[in-house]
């Protein structure tokens, strides 16, 4: 796959599902933009992306390496298939997409990192927080 410039438009959405498993999209994006040529802008793996690669058994390299020698996003789901525990990826989409700010254990500190919050009272799941951010970032 190409890298991809995150200082020029956001990755893809977290709702996105590749093979049935949400956040997948966007963190192949984010790992494109770490290849040569690429640039991360201020996206990092940390976070949802982690959790999503804990939670079905991948290692961030092992992806990485995974998403480098690919041609497209099937590749990379044919990877998965081989190496993630595929019965994991239902659990994971429900949690991303019913996860809400009610369930933030420290919203001091989510509000600072995420500010969009303290001026969108509107949003109440993380994943339309995390589109609303990228929106706000890339006017």
């Amino acid at each position: 796959m190409e890298p991809l410039d995150l200082s020029k438009a956001p990755p893809r959405s977290p709702k996105l599902q590749l093979d049935g498993l949400a956040m997948m999209p966007r963190t192949i994006d984010k790992l494109r933009a770490t290849l040569p040529g690429g640039d991360p802008g201020v996206y990092k793996i940390e976070g949802f992306s982690k959790r999503m690669l804990d939670t079905i058994g991948v290692p961030e390299e092992q992806l990485r390496d995974a998403v480098a020698s690919a041609k497209n996003d099937e590749d990379v789901a044919e990877w998965l298939r081989a190496h993630a525990d595929t019965s994991k990826y239902e659990e994971f989409t429900q949690y991303i997409t019913k996860r809400s700010i009610d369930d933030v254990t420290d919203k001091e500190a989510f509000m600072e990192r995420y500010p969009i919050l303290k001026r969108r009272p509107d949003i109440y799941y993380l994943a339309d927080m995390l589109e609303a951010d990228d929106a706000e970032a890339f006017k």
